[in-house]
């Protein structure tokens, strides 16, 4: 009995590291985290025009409504690709991003969108994650400190509408590497 005990206690010890380890791995933001998508520039392939703005900007407002009809989320046409990009204005190491989707319609449209981090302004920078679920409203995606001045969300398998309410950035500037200072 007493060798049971002391099992299932080591089991519960482990179970208990591996959630605390998990849980030190979550790319969920810190609470005050700075959203740096804020201070960005956003542009995208098209704008959705039936309705009054629906421009890129809607989508860095900081209004995370998921409603189509708040008139808070960034629409594309239906194109191929279609791509919304956001320029940090500076390079930054991202941890993080955090797209809400539209709720009130056709979720599923956002499943296979590509999120692109880094230097090239034409978007062709590297992948930090695709998109699979839209089960939930908040989609977080984990990019471990990838670096760049260019942020990409882009449908490019299909002719598709891209509709985000918002997309939040979380991460830290690049630091500069001082140069060793030459004496003469």
């Amino acid at each position: 009995m007493e060798q049971w005990a002391n099992n299932e206690m080591k089991h519960l010890i482990l179970l208990l590291a591996c959630g605390a380890v998990g849980w030190a791995q979550s790319c969920d933001p810190q609470p005050g985290a700075l959203n740096l998508a804020r201070s960005g520039q956003a542009t995208q392939s098209s704008v959705y025009s039936p309705s009054p703005s629906t421009d890129a900007s809607k989508a860095i407002d900081g209004n995370t409504a998921t409603s189509y009809y708040s008139y808070s989320c960034a629409t594309t046409l239906s194109n191929q690709p279609a791509w919304w990009r956001l320029d940090l204005n500076r390079s930054m190491k991202v941890q993080s991003v955090i797209i809400t989707n539209r709720q009130d319609c056709c979720p599923e449209r956002l499943i296979g969108a590509q999120i692109k981090i880094g230097n090239s302004a034409d978007g062709n920078n590297p992948l930090c994650g695709t998109i699979k679920d839209v089960s939930k409203a908040r989609v977080t995606v984990c990019c471990n400190g990838m670096e760049g001045r260019y942020l990409s969300v882009t449908i490019s398998d299909r002719n598709e509408y891209l509709t985000l309410c918002e997309v939040e950035v979380y991460g830290s500037e690049v630091s500069v590497k001082n140069e060793p200072s030459v004496c003469w």
